[in-house]
């Protein structure tokens, strides 16, 4: 059991991702589209997953009590994507992020639990200031962000990084 709280749509649940969801985890970070947008991650095996988690998922969820979310469908109890909310070193305020598996995309998935993380955001965790990072070419995550109410602000680079992102604010 958790100790940081679940979220539910009518279709998904969010559950805090926990060890225990190292193989989806190893899963879905190799899938093309996570490599080609959001970037490699050296994450090879159950161990590499599982290290993952503890050293980049967990800690926030320490510090803050939110991070990222395992988003699991309630039909057959399947693990379909993953879905946050991150404190990110360059971006003024909290950013919400989302990933699903190639074959749960286009089904309003990714919608449905980034709207419900950011309803969590502003009315659970009373977070004022919320935005979202995206690749110039990642147009799919840029129709969904302006679906969820986010306009484009303008391009950033992060720290550690040179890759010029376009960062949307609610």
């Amino acid at each position: 059991m958790s100790l940081f709280k679940s979220f539910e749509t009518e279709r998904l649940l969010l559950k805090p991702t926990s060890e225990d969801d190292a193989p989806f985890i190893l899963e879905l970070l190799n899938t093309p589209k996570w490599g080609r947008f959001i970037g490699e991650r050296n994450v090879k095996s159950i161990d590499d997953a599982k290290a993952y988690i503890e050293q980049k998922i967990t800690p926030q969820f320490q510090k803050i009590g939110f991070g990222n979310y395992t988003v699991i469908r309630k039909l057959d109890n399947l693990k379909i994507g993953s879905c946050g909310l991150y404190d990110r070193e360059g971006i003024e305020g909290i950013d919400i992020g989302f990933a699903f598996l190639p074959q749960y995309e286009k089904m309003g998935y990714a919608f449905e639990s980034a709207h419900q993380l950011k309803e969590v955001a502003l009315h659970y965790f009373e977070i004022k200031k919320i935005g979202a990072i995206t690749t110039k070419d990642n147009k799919d995550s840029q129709k969904l962000l302006k679906k969820l109410g986010l306009k484009f602000l303008k391009t950033v680079t992060l720290p550690n990084d040179n890759e010029d992102l376009l960062l949307y604010k609610l």
